[in-house]
C-alpha cells in the first residue's frame, strides 16, 4: 500500500509536470498575457493607449460589466503611442489611438507578434481649442494657431491677435501642448504644419487631455488644445476656421457631422490580429447602437450620427 502510494503520488506530479509543460512550451513570450489574462472563468481583456480615449474607454469597461458574465476589461491610458507599444509587444489586447497607426509600427507588430493589427473606427472627436474662460478672444484661425504652435511662428503676444488680454499682464502667450506619444499631439501638429514643419520648443506638454483643460482653465494667458469632450465651465473653446476667408465654426456634434469644424478626427482601437472570442464580442458592443450612447454621452460623435 505504501509503494502503491507512491506510485500514485509520483504520476500525478509527473502529469502535473508534464502537462505544465505542455502549456509553457505552447505558448510564446506573445500568448504570455493572454494566459495571464484568464482568472477562473473570466477572462480580463487588456486595452491601453490614447488619453483622449481614457475616460470613454472606462465608461465602456464598466458599462460592459453588466453585460459580459464572462470577461471584465482593463483600461490604462498613458498615449496613444504607448498603446501602440504594447501593442506590438503582444501585452495588450485592444490599442486605443486618437490618430491612425503608422505602417512602421502596423509592420512591427505583425513581426514581432505574428499577428497583423485590425482598426476599427469607434467614433469621432472634434479637436476644441481652449483658453481661459475670461480671455477676450472667441475665433481663431488654422493659419494662425500654426504662428502660435510652429517652430518660427510669428504670434508670440496676445496683442499679436489683436486684443488687450487685461487678465494677462505679461501679453505673452503660454502655449499648452501634449507629449508627443500622444495622438492628439500629433494630429494637431499634422492639422496646423503638414509635415514640413514642426511645434517649436518651450510649450508646457502634458500627459493627458483632463490635464490640458485644467491648466488652461487656472492660466489666464494660457492657450491649449484637447477633446470637445473635457470642455468645463473655467475655459472657453474657440471657433476655428481655416483662414481669416473661411467662416468660422465651434466645435459640436452638428458641425463635426456636416464636416465644417476644421479639426475633427476619428478615434480608433487595434485589435493585436482579427478579433476572436471576449475580445470580438467586447468590440462588436462597442460598435452596437448600446455601445455608441456611451460614446454621444461623453462629448464625442457617435458613429450612426456620421
Amino acid at each position: 500500500m505504501h509503494i502503491n502510494g507512491q506510485i500514485g503520488f509520483t504520476t500525478t506530479c509527473l502529469l502535473i509536470f508534464l502537462a505544465c509543460g505542455f502549456v509553457m512550451n505552447g505558448c510564446s513570450p506573445k500568448d504570455e498575457a493572454s494566459v495571464a489574462r484568464t482568472a477562473g472563468t473570466q477572462l480580463t481583456i487588456k486595452n491601453k493607449g490614447s488619453d483622449t480615449m481614457v475616460n470613454l474607454a472606462q465608461a465602456w469597461a464598466e458599462q460592459y460589466t453588466n453585460v459580459s458574465t464572462t470577461a471584465s476589461v482593463e483600461v490604462s491610458g498613458g498615449g496613444s503611442g504607448t498603446g501602440v507599444a504594447a501593442l506590438i509587444n503582444g501585452t495588450v489586447d485592444i490599442a486605443n489611438c486618437s490618430r491612425q497607426i503608422k505602417p512602421k509600427e502596423l509592420e512591427l507588430a505583425t513581426q514581432n507578434t505574428g499577428k497583423a493589427p485590425q482598426e476599427f473606427i469607434v467614433g469621432y472627436d472634434a479637436l476644441a481649442v481652449y483658453v481661459h474662460q475670461d480671455t477676450p478672444l472667441d475665433k481663431i484661425t488654422i493659419t494662425q494657431l500654426a504662428e502660435i504652435y510652429g517652430e518660427n511662428g510669428t504670434l508670440t503676444k496676445w496683442s499679436d491677435l489683436g486684443i488687450s488680454h487685461s487678465d494677462c499682464p505679461s501679453d505673452k502667450i503660454i502655449r499648452i501642448s501634449r507629449q508627443s506619444n500622444s495622438g492628439t499631439y500629433f494630429y494637431f501638429r499634422e492639422a496646423l504644419l503638414g509635415a514640413s514643419r514642426d511645434f517649436r520648443i518651450g510649450s508646457l506638454d502634458l500627459h493627458g487631455s483632463k490635464d490640458v483643460v485644467e491648466v488652461v482653465g487656472r492660466t489666464p494667458c494660457a492657450i491649449g488644445y484637447s477633446g470637445m469632450g473635457y470642455a468645463t465651465s473655467h475655459v472657453k473653446m474657440l471657433e476655428v476656421a481655416a483662414d481669416t476667408d473661411s467662416p468660422y465654426y465651434p466645435p459640436n456634434l452638428e458641425n463635426v457631422l456636416a464636416k465644417t469644424y476644421p479639426i475633427a478626427r476619428p478615434l480608433y482601437m487595434y485589435s493585436l490580429g482579427e478579433p476572436t472570442g471576449e475580445v470580438k464580442g467586447y468590440l462588436d458592443w462597442i460598435l452596437s447602437p448600446e455601445g455608441q450612447k456611451i460614446v454621444e454621452k461623453l462629448g464625442f460623435v457617435p458613429l450612426e450620427s456620421m
